[in-house]
């Protein structure tokens, strides 16, 4: 029997808004959907989702957006205004995806967090990462016991592609991203948090503009996409052009945390290397595995023999390929969604998890900006723990 169509809003059709693509399924026969209503405040976003989706409803106003019978909202606009547009789809009794992070600021969440339960309205958090080959087979090796328990975890993450995607538009300006260990860190601190089964309870951090503020060629770029900038010869990276006005977040950043269960973890980013993946390394107390290359095609190297001296992995798991982006976690996570919004149930990502990646992205961030001391993540209220971990059901 063929479920109802849901029908679908998209708030901000910019770079990530390519997640329609998933959602607008009017031919499933399990779970049809359709995207039904798009709102983007600028005319360059209104223009692009006429042309994409002519038989949506493209409006300016959110208001009219939630008002139009839609069951869900993709929202998928700058950081800065996840909050307020998740708070107003929550209020209407719109089923919320919100991408990552859920908010640039610590009482954001938790004000979304409490709305949500407030309200009995479902909260989804797009880390999709959750959903990535990579991590999700990671993640299955460490719950097998592969590697013992974890102990040590420690990521490193070249940005190769930093200066195009992330200073020539507004992720550049803290005022709007809060700063790059947060807004493109929220992703790993949750794989970090994930994998070792707890959450940062202090951190610390250091960090600094060190490439990117000296480039003073700068111009608006807001009726623009990254796509029609990014240009793999943009290289080396103090010779890029057109940067965003505004230029006051870091372009690296060390993170080191403690997790509740005792897990010590640490988190690097550079926004300037010539290659772009992520590498973590997690060891536990039988061994330790590391990857090399996130995406279709790289390798889960597993260490769990005595070596003198470096030794080739004992074993070596092949990262699977699927399609879509994300190396295919995004189709995964919207079909997550989509369930959810329509039947409710568990879900692989967490909006606790994505509060908690927020919350020690934020406290990180001003330990950078200070004296790097190590400073506590401000705990959350137990009974929205208590909420969530039901599964949203009071």
């Amino acid at each position: 029997m063929t479920s109802r169509e849901l029908s679908v809003g998209v708030v901000g059709f910019g770079q990530r808004a390519g997640l329609w693509r998933w959602a607008h399924r009017p031919d499933d026969a399990e779970r049809p959907s359709r995207v039904t209503a798009v709102c983007d405040v600028s005319d360059r976003g209104r223009r692009d989702a006429a042309e994409a989706l002519p038989e949506a409803r493209i409006t300016g106003d959110l208001d009219e957006l939630l008002g139009s019978g839609i069951d869900a909202v993709l929202i998928t606009a700058p950081d800065d205004v996840h909050a307020p547009i998740a708070l107003a789809a929550l209020r209407a009794g719109v089923a919320v995806f919100c991408e990552k992070p859920l908010a640039i600021t610590i009482e954001d969440c938790d004000a979304v967090l409490a709305t949500a339960r407030e309200t009995g309205t479902r909260l989804y958090v797009g880390h999709n990462m959750r959903h990535m080959p990579a991590i999700t087979q990671m993640r299955d090796l460490i719950t097998a016991g592969r590697i013992g328990e974890v102990k040590v975890i420690w990521c490193r993450h070249f940005v190769g592609n930093g200066g195009d995607f992330y200073f020539k538009d507004w992720h550049a300006d803290r005022r709007r991203s809060t700063g790059l260990l947060l807004q493109k860190g929220a992703h790993d601190i949750d794989v970090i948090h994930w994998l070792a089964g707890g959450y940062s309870d202090r951190v610390s951090a250091i960090g600094d503009l060190m490439v990117y503020g000296d480039i003073t060629d700068r111009r608006d770029r807001s009726d623009e996409r990254m796509t029609e900038w990014l240009d793999l010869a943009n290289w080396p990276p103090a010779t890029l052009r057109g940067l965003n006005p505004v230029v006051d977040v870091e372009d690296v950043s060390m993170m080191q945390m403690r997790l509740d269960n005792g897990v010590l973890a640490s988190y690097q980013q550079c926004h300037f290397t010539p290659d772009y993946w992520r590498n973590y390394t997690v060891i536990g107390t039988e061994g330790r595995l590391e990857n090399i290359g996130d995406g279709p095609g790289g390798r889960i190297e597993i260490w769990d023999r005595r070596h003198d001296g470096y030794e080739p992995a004992d074993e070596t798991v092949t990262i699977e390929e699927r399609e879509g982006g994300h190396g295919g976690a995004d189709p995964v996570l919207i079909a997550e969604f989509l369930r959810f919004a329509a039947e409710g149930g568990p879900t692989q990502t967490s909006p606790i998890a994505a509060r908690q990646a927020v919350a020690a992205g934020c406290v990180a961030t001003e330990s950078l900006r200070t004296d790097g001391s190590t400073r506590p993540v401000p705990p959350l209220d137990p009974e929205l723990i208590a909420y969530f971990d039901r599964g949203q059901v009071a």
